[in-house]
């Protein structure tokens, strides 16, 4: 090869040398400029960056700074019987109770659950095919969201809700749609939960070829209605009507009160292969911090329940669980469930009293553990003062915030309860939970007595 050629060809090799240099320049440039545009905060995901500060994330802080009277938050400031907290106790000092547990809970509590409610549905319940055991009631809920739900698929709910469906629905693609409980009568006076009403032909105006499923809550939270037959009957053909599922959140199963009876909707006619009854270890035995509760239906609604669940949180907390089976196989023997009643019935009472004293006007609970009462005559000075986080949140909410500032006592704002549209529904009034001891229960009916020179009468 000549002199000439071997200069061409280093030449060549330069050009080369220099292109590829050029180009690895230009792309690492282009790189740089990408990054540079994409500065700052990480983009949050759709489904998540609309949700506003919650309404317990206000209030709860809120008591612990003040040191006020919390009858908000629907937990039990008073510890569980000590049959269930020595269950806990030899559950944990069992070897095999430490591990992980089969994604559809552990086989003694499935039975103990199969054992305890077989007879509250009158059927023989099948421990392995028709009973699940989620990580609380909500992921229960929101399994079974992800297990039934496609995009755009409708969820109709009735207010006011337990806020947690919202999220839960639309997490998964859902879309609600609401329908309300209604007050019948003087909402001034005194009333029962069984004054609130649905009206069934408002429910069956909002099913749409979307519908997939109804969510029932019985006995209801914040109301404390406990629905009956009749009512359970008419929402059940349209269910059956429409082929739809029905979610029946059933946590407070155990906390009603006489002469109301709890009945089961899955156990009406046709109902059973339509229905998921939703159950909670915490709200039954006092352990909301435990986080075990259970689904319960037909086979075919339970196995998909299980599939989402399996890939959510795989497994619940394996020795809490052992703790609940033991829980209801001694329930029947240290009679729980009647002293259950009996203790709840006494704090209601007080609960009630409380707000009679005061001069305010209540919807007397049929069950669960809440006291909704009429706001609406509590004058407060038109300047007084609040944070920011309430601007724009209805009355209810300001009148919430007084309440725990200035008189002392925490309640919830149930206007939270409702969709955007149907918030004034829920404006006029508080949520008090009485779940808490007689001492904590006599101190906010001392503070609420301060109220009285602030009611319009």
């Amino acid at each position: 090869m000549t002199s000439f050629h071997l200069n061409i060809l280093k030449f060549s090799n330069i050009i080369k040398i220099n292109s590829t240099t050029s180009s690895s320049r230009l792309l690492q440039l282009r790189n740089m400029s990408l990054l540079k545009n994409k500065s700052g905060p990480i983009k949050v995901a759709d489904k998540v960056a609309h949700f506003k500060q919650d309404v317990w994330s206000i209030f709860t802080p809120l008591a612990a700074q003040l040191n006020a009277v919390n009858l908000g938050q629907g937990f039990m400031n008073f510890p569980p019987p000590d049959f269930v907290r020595q269950a806990a106790i030899d559950a944990i000092n069992t070897d095999g109770c430490n591990q992980y547990a089969h994604p559809k809970g552990r086989s003694r509590l499935l039975k103990a659950l199969a054992k305890s409610y077989s007879p509250l549905f009158n059927r023989t319940l099948d421990p392995e095919t028709e009973v699940v055991v989620t990580a609380g009631a909500n992921e229960g809920l929101y399994a079974i969201f992800a297990g039934f739900l496609d995009d755009g698929d409708e969820v109709i709910l009735m207010e006011p809700f337990f806020d947690q469906y919202i999220a839960n629905i639309t997490m998964n693609g859902g879309v609600p749609v609401y329908v309300p409980l209604r007050p019948h009568g003087d909402t001034n006076k005194i009333m029962s939960s069984s004054d609130w009403k649905l009206d069934i032909n408002e429910l069956r105006s909002k099913i749409t070829p979307r519908t997939k499923i109804i969510v029932l809550n019985t006995p209801h939270n914040p109301v404390g209605k406990v629905f009956s037959k009749e009512e359970l009957l008419e929402i059940g053909q349209l269910v059956q009507e429409f082929n739809l599922l029905l979610i029946s959140d059933e946590v407070y199963d155990r906390l009603y009160y006489k002469p109301d009876v709890h009945e089961r909707i899955a156990n009406l006619p046709g109902l059973w292969e339509h229905t998921i009854t939703i159950g909670s270890g915490g709200k039954t035995f006092g352990t909301t911090g435990w986080r075990v509760g259970w689904s319960i239906g037909h086979k075919d609604l339970i196995k998909t329940v299980l599939s989402a669940q399996t890939r959510i949180v795989f497994c619940v907390n394996s020795p809490l669980q052992e703790a609940i089976a033991i829980s209801l196989e001694e329930a029947e023997a240290h009679d729980y469930y009647e002293k259950h009643i009996s203790s709840y019935e006494q704090r209601r009472e007080k609960m009630c009293k409380a707000l009679s004293d005061a001069g305010l006007p209540y919807t007397i609970p049929q069950g669960a553990y809440y006291v909704l009462a009429n706001i609406k005559g509590i004058k407060i000075p038109e300047d007084y003062e609040y944070p920011e986080n309430l601007n724009g949140r209805p009355r209810d909410f300001k009148v919430c915030y007084w309440l725990a500032k200035e008189i002392g006592v925490v309640a919830i704002p149930p206007s939270e309860f409702y969709c955007e549209g149907n918030r004034h529904l829920g404006e006029d009034y508080a949520r008090f939970a009485f779940c808490k001891t007689d001492e904590t229960l006599e101190a906010a009916a001392k503070a609420l007595l301060k109220l009285k020179k602030y009611i319009n009468e």
